[in-house]
């Protein structure tokens, strides 16, 4: 049987004190996520691996927090290209900073983080910045 990886993490929006502006927030980045391919026709990042709380009082205060997570075969070996897949969709959204879990039966966990220099991201405003922190916690038990 061929190792398995599992991907999971958030992307945080930033609190605001004003309501149609965080409802606007929300809007473009659940249609962004609407825009993704579905079923088996994603390779890295797909519409089911994503969700996120809609109603205020149920999950959602002021800060928008879409979860994320998914298994592939083996996906440290492509992972460039899953953190290209991830930075578009980054590009892309509102947020304000994002983590990545990545656990590997032989490499063990891996975290990446990002966080916008300014406080907050736009899309298709400026460059990313990442920080990665590697955690060996050993490897995933099957």
């Amino acid at each position: 049987m061929e190792s398995e990886s599992i991907v999971y993490g958030c992307i945080r929006d930033w609190p605001s004190d004003d309501p149609e502006q965080r409802r606007l927030r929300r809007e473009t980045n659940h249609g962004v996520l609407a825009e993704l391919p579905s079923g088996d026709l994603w390779p890295f990042l797909g519409r089911e691996m994503f969700s996120f709380c809609d109603l205020p009082g149920a999950g959602l205060y002021q800060t928008q927090v879409i979860h994320f997570g998914a298994s592939y075969c083996a996906v440290e070996y492509e992972w460039n290209l899953w953190i290209e897949a991830f930075e578009a969709l980054l590009k892309r959204l509102y947020w304000a900073s994002a983590v990545v879990h990545l656990e590997t039966e032989l490499g063990g966990i891996h975290t990446f983080r990002w966080e916008s220099d300014s406080g907050f991201h736009s899309p298709q405003e400026g460059a990313l910045r990442v920080r990665c922190a590697w955690e060996r916690e050993g490897a995933l038990r099957g």
